[in-house]
């Protein structure tokens, strides 16, 4: 089975992703006006690109930027055919009708991605890919409801096929 994107292990991911460094302004003092702590992250299959400059590691700019481009990927990639039982990783954070998993978390862009393949496979509806996912409803729309550009990104694409938009 294909895997998506987003729950590539991290190297695997960055392997597939050009990376830039540059120097960004803001706070930090002369250290991150000298030192190219910024990293952009371009991903070759898709295009999409993640960046983060807010630390002055260049390392942990590194891992927020692969963490972002993970968000990206769940969020804006979509692919046919990825569709099918839920993985073992979202079989992991069910217990009973619940999801159990925090925005912030590393398998959360993940989740999403598979959440997201499964609303598509059933039109955008929720109690559907719900089902077929072995949550409720309400769990599913709590895990986008974690993440205000998930959120924002169901809704839209919910407007196109001509559902109502979640509340």
């Amino acid at each position: 089975m294909l895997h998506h994107p987003a729950a590539l292990a991290a190297n695997e991911l960055l392997s597939q992703c050009d990376e830039r460094r540059t120097r960004r302004s803001g706070p930090g003092g002369q250290h991150r006006n000298k030192v190219e702590t910024a990293v952009i992250l371009t991903h070759r299959p898709t295009g999409l690109i993640a960046e983060a400059s807010e630390r002055r590691s260049q390392a942990l700019n590194r891992r927020m930027a692969l963490q972002r481009m993970r968000m990206k990927l769940a969020i804006e990639w979509r692919q046919p055919g990825l569709v099918g039982k839920p993985s073992a990783l979202w079989q992991s954070r069910t217990k009973g009708r619940r999801l159990v998993i925090a925005a912030d978390h590393d398998d959360c862009p993940a989740l999403l991605a598979e959440a997201l393949d499964h609303l598509q496979a059933t039109g955008w509806k929720t109690a559907a890919a719900a089902l077929a996912l072995g949550v409720s409803r309400s769990q599913l729309i709590k895990l986008f409801r974690q993440v205000p550009a998930a959120w924002i990104a169901l809704n839209r694409r919910r407007k196109e096929s001509g559902l109502p938009l979640l509340k």
